[in-house]
């Protein structure tokens, strides 16, 4: 015979995923038009419900491809978030991932059927429920994951430019870096290969092509935290 504990109230367990993307200029945050009632039509992460089968791993997967049509990217777990009144349906549970990806791989996959949609982090619209606070929060991780962890990088191609490293950043601290110091600690980390080609499109010049040295990132992440000027201030002084 099954056994239950007595005297406990079911409880449903949601995923939503916030989905960061970077298409060259400014980083953007993925939602899409809910399906469901309460809020029908209103924007909101990707999310669904984890199913008696499931592990939260494998729902945030599944989730992600049904509503965005996106697979095989990189997630991991940012937060619980339990306020009894959070969802005004049932007492839910939701469990946040959070994502990284280049825009410009996935353009052409995105699902049409919930409306996904890229929108600026200067100009998000009102999300349903408490996923505004899921998205602040995601914003302070994704500053750690910046100066501490090659996860950044999965919002470049697999080949990047300097220029391109440098918007990435500024994007992500909301400051301007100087071009040439920028450029100078950058290389003197000894953690990106330099590539024979160049990227002719951006200028006449042309700019070489860099790859993440991953095995040289994983033994010494600490010239790349040294490399970020004042990250520790950044973060504490951060209202994400």
């Amino acid at each position: 015979m099954q056994q239950r504990y007595e005297g406990q109230t079911r409880m449903l367990v949601a995923i939503d995923s916030i989905v960061f993307g970077f298409e060259g200029a400014n980083i953007k945050l993925l939602v899409i038009k809910r399906g469901l009632e309460p809020e029908r039509g209103k924007w909101s992460l990707p999310g669904g419900f984890v199913q008696p089968d499931e592990d939260p791993d494998h729902t945030a997967i599944r989730v992600l491809k049904e509503l965005t049509g996106l697979d095989n990217v990189y997630l991991e777990q940012l937060q619980i978030y339990g306020k009894p009144s959070r969802d005004p349906v049932e007492r839910t549970l939701s469990v946040a991932y959070f994502a990284l990806i280049d825009m410009n791989k996935y353009q052409q996959t995105l699902s049409e059927a919930y409306h996904a949609e890229w929108f600026d982090l200067s100009e998000l619209p009102e999300l349903i429920f408490d996923h505004g606070e899921m998205v602040k929060r995601a914003r302070k991780q994704l500053r750690y994951k910046a100066a501490l962890h090659p996860v950044i990088f999965k919002l470049l191609p697999e080949r990047f430019t300097i220029p391109q490293l440098q918007q990435l950043y500024e994007s992500v601290y909301q400051t301007a870096f100087d071009d040439r110091n920028f450029s100078r600690k950058l290389l003197s980390t000894g953690l990106l290969i330099k590539m024979n080609e160049k990227d002719k499109l951006s200028s006449k010049k042309g700019a070489f092509y860099y790859q993440l040295n991953q095995q040289k990132f994983t033994a010494n992440f600490e010239a790349m935290l040294n490399f970020v000027p004042n990250h520790d201030k950044i973060v504490a002084d951060s209202d994400f």
